[in-house]
């Protein structure tokens, strides 16, 4: 009926006889287990019993224990292998802000273009169907020239150039014209609050860069930055989506915006967005009396030294404005690591 199972597991034997105090340490010889039976076979020591429960505990433990430390070099790679698809992306997530922000600088008045491209691409959003979205679709001639996207052609225009000289220096294939729009619209944000801080500062760059980075909403950009891997769509997206903003009326803009879950509060707050002259724009959305006391409410962020209300909220909504019904590609952008040859190495 007994089995001798300890003299089977030699990690059992080794996990009692290391819990033996060292004064009464002894060496355990085989001793034949029978469930639910005493067994007293050593000379000098108190009866004990071993239950079959007992004795699956200390071999799930120990196969545990051994399942736990083979794994810990799988986890380290993944580990390892992730930190470096991150600085991948990081890395050319920096070069292609550089990029653009360099075509913006040399172009700043196309700026309310840039936003307004972005938000056209996205609003073609549609929550019933979860289509369209800001998939870069807006590329495509048959929807770039559509009423509502008249004059937005040169702010594509320009990020076909930047494109190129992306695509050139990328390790990880071509930048999505989704995320190069986007990319492009957050470099315009950037250079209205940059802009704001140096006027505030009479115009001198060097304070106003100073203000910016020691007030201003730079460090708020880090789940927009998060966001990118965004895939291009490879038709136009359906047409009267977008209104024609010039012609809309306030009714209009806000049953849009509540089409894709936004309210009079981000409708308030994308004014810039929604065409070139905001005062004008603002003075519309004012007429309003849902939205009148947000535009009002950021008017007067914008009059203090940090505009922090304003600048917060505005990276907060158009963080969800550039994602709506998009499935972010964490990968993208990455590529394979050089394998070094070790036999090539000089000592």
């Amino acid at each position: 009926m007994g089995v001798s199972f300890l003299s089977t597991c030699p990690s059992l034997l080794s996990l009692v006889a290391n819990d033996t105090p060292p004064s009464t340490r002894y060496h355990p010889r085989s001793v034949p287990i029978c469930c639910n039976k005493t067994i007293s076979d050593v000379v000098g020591e108190e009866p004990f019993h071993w239950r079959r429960r007992e004795v699956l505990k200390c071999v799930g433990a120990t196969i545990g224990l051994e399942i736990i430390g083979s794994s810990g070099s799988l986890v380290g790679m993944a580990n390892a292998a992730d930190l470096i698809e991150r600085r991948q992306r990081s890395e050319f997530q920096s070069q292609v802000k550089g990029t653009l922000f360099k075509a913006i600088k040399g172009n700043p008045d196309i700026i309310p273009s840039l936003l307004k491209l972005a938000l056209n691409d996205a609003l073609t959003y549609e929550k019933a169907t979860k289509s369209g979205g800001p998939n870069g679709s807006i590329r495509f001639s048959s929807e770039i020239s559509r009423p509502e996207n008249t004059g937005l052609s040169p702010a594509l225009n320009l990020l076909e150039e930047a494109k190129k000289e992306i695509d050139s220096y990328s390790k990880g294939g071509p930048i999505s014209y989704a995320d190069l729009i986007n990319y492009a619209a957050q470099s315009a944000v950037k250079a209205t609050f940059l802009a704001a801080a140096i006027s505030k500062c009479g115009g001198n760059e060097e304070k106003g860069n100073i203000l910016y980075n020691a007030y201003g909403s730079n460090g708020q950009w880090g789940l927009f930055d998060r966001q990118f891997g965004r895939v291009d769509a490879q038709d136009p997206d359906p047409e009267g989506r977008v209104p024609i903003w010039e012609k809309a009326s306030v009714q209009e803009m806000k049953d849009k915006f509540a089409a894709v879950g936004f309210g009079p509060r981000q409708l308030a707050v994308l004014s810039a967005f929604l065409g070139p002259d905001q005062s004008a724009t603002e003075t519309l959305l004012a007429s309003d009396p849902d939205v009148a006391p947000w535009v009002q409410k950021y008017q007067r962020s914008r009059e203090t030294v940090s505009r922090t209300d304003y600048e917060v909220d505005l990276i907060t909504t158009f963080t969800k404005l550039s994602t709506l019904g998009q499935q972010i590609n964490y990968e993208a952008y990455t590529y394979p690591r050089a394998k070094i040859d070790i036999t090539k190495l000089k000592l």
